[in-house]
């Protein structure tokens, strides 16, 4: 069983919404809480940039391209992470990594998904 499952990519128009959603089925509690989570994507022939980031303790940080359109919640309780995409451009297609530093500095990345918005 992977350490992070992402779920939500897919298709959309230029304007339209996704919800991404990453779990971390293999993390107990006690470890899921404390750790930063954060999204990144990957646009073709570009390299891989942080989206948003939210700390254990809630805190939250965004690229300047997705400030205002984008935003990154946690539910510990479901060991669960979501980026909520708003208003989304064609220059947001890209493949969207889950991404885990648990608090003993190992990190984890999910497999990726795609998501792809038409002008």
């Amino acid at each position: 069983q992977p350490q992070l499952v992402e779920s939500g990519g897919g298709s959309v128009q230029a304007g339209g919404s996704l919800r991404l959603s990453c779990k971390a089925p293999r993390n107990i509690l006690s470890v899921f809480s404390p750790s930063d989570m954060a999204w990144y994507r990957q646009p073709p022939g570009k390299e891989r940039e942080l989206v948003a980031s939210i700390r254990g303790d809630r805190s939250t940080n965004y690229a300047d391209s997705v400030k205002g359109r984008f935003t990154i919640s946690r539910d510990n309780g479901k060991k669960m992470v979501y980026l909520q995409m708003n208003s989304l451009k064609p220059e947001d297609t890209a493949v969207y990594y889950c991404n885990q530093v648990q608090q003993n500095g190992v990190t984890y990345w999910g497999q990726g998904t795609q998501v792809t918005v038409a002008s």
